[in-house]
């Protein structure tokens, strides 16, 4: 084992967490179960479960890092001609563990019943094998918020890169396949993608499982539900050479979201239909799915291990 490396080891519970730190000069053993003290007293730790409405077991998926081709997401140009933009070879750094299916009507409809979540516009009973949609990204951040208060654990949207990767075969290139120095051959070439997406849109959000699985595992990707994802739209130069010149224009008022093609909208539009979709054909339903981000939750235990270290002032 390398120095300063953190195994871990928690029991079912998780009331009963050691972390061994070690070093070239000393052996030193924390153990966090002088936490819980502080933890019933109201201190915001991460492992500690909020009361309420319970959460029913979250089926994930974790995918080892891999290379990927990725297309960047945004808006990119050349001598202020819109371009592609550039598709580069990837690799996460960690292995990506990500709900195997989309949050569901049920599933959110806990988080409104707990307060932490907004009421949505939903016809009759909410359903457990149906997606939750009209969400906006608002809507998506308060529920990881609510759900790692839940379950102690760090759930987040996933990056746009990283949604592409889970995806896998079924992430749509939305690059056009035409002269980019023709500025009106690829108007055409993108109103006909545009018509195209249109003709095939299937509005109604399907039972969880209605557009199968992919090859990694996950259901419904690239269905009729868009996912949020955390990132934020940008709009980037490009030289000769396909590379980034000066400096990105970002707004994070306007995120990616991703389905049967990638879109940007608004961060707080239930439904893009209605407005608040910067370009392209609108999605038909937003919805979401969370990963699970395991390197935040080690980082915050190891944070707080240390604090408790400290003499006091």
């Amino acid at each position: 084992m390398k120095a300063g490396s953190f195994p871990l080891r928690e029991t079912a519970d998780g009331a009963d967490i050691m972390l061994t730190l070690f070093s070239t000069k000393a052996l030193l053993k924390i153990t966090l179960v002088s936490f819980l003290p502080l933890a019933a007293a109201g201190a915001p730790f991460a492992f500690h479960r909020a009361p309420g409405q319970a959460v029913t077991a979250i089926e994930t998926v974790t995918l080892a890092p891999a290379e990927f081709s990725y297309r960047v997401a945004g808006d990119f140009s050349r001598d202020r001609m819109p371009v592609n933009a550039p598709l580069v070879r990837s690799r996460l750094p960690d292995s990506l563990v990500i709900m195997k299916a989309e949050v569901s009507e049920a599933d959110f409809g806990r988080c409104v019943q707990d307060g932490a979540c907004r009421v949505i516009a939903q016809a009759g009973s909410l359903r457990s094998d149906v997606p939750v949609t009209g969400v906006s990204w608002e809507d998506a951040i308060a529920y990881a918020q609510w759900l790692s208060g839940k379950t102690g654990e760090v759930w987040r949207l996933p990056t746009d890169e990283e949604w592409v990767f889970a995806a896998g075969s079924r992430a749509k290139d939305d690059a056009i396949e035409t002269d980019t120095t023709d500025f009106s051959q690829r108007w055409l070439a993108k109103y006909e993608q545009e018509s195209a997406r249109e003709r095939n849109g299937d509005r109604g959000p399907r039972t969880t499982g209605s557009f199968g699985i992919n090859e990694h595992g996950l259901l419904d990707v690239a269905g009729n539900v868009w996912e949020w994802t955390d990132t934020c739209f940008i709009r980037h130069d490009l030289d000769s050479q396909n590379r980034p010149v000066g400096e990105a224009t970002t707004n994070c008022g306007v995120r990616v979201v991703q389905g049967a093609h990638r879109s940007y909208v608004s961060s707080f539009i239930r439904d893009a239909r209605g407005g608040g979709c910067s370009t392209g054909t609108p999605p038909d339903n937003l919805g979401f799915r969370l990963v699970r981000d395991d390197r935040s939750w080690l980082k915050r235990m190891v944070g707080r291990a240390f604090e408790q270290l400290k003499p006091a002032a």
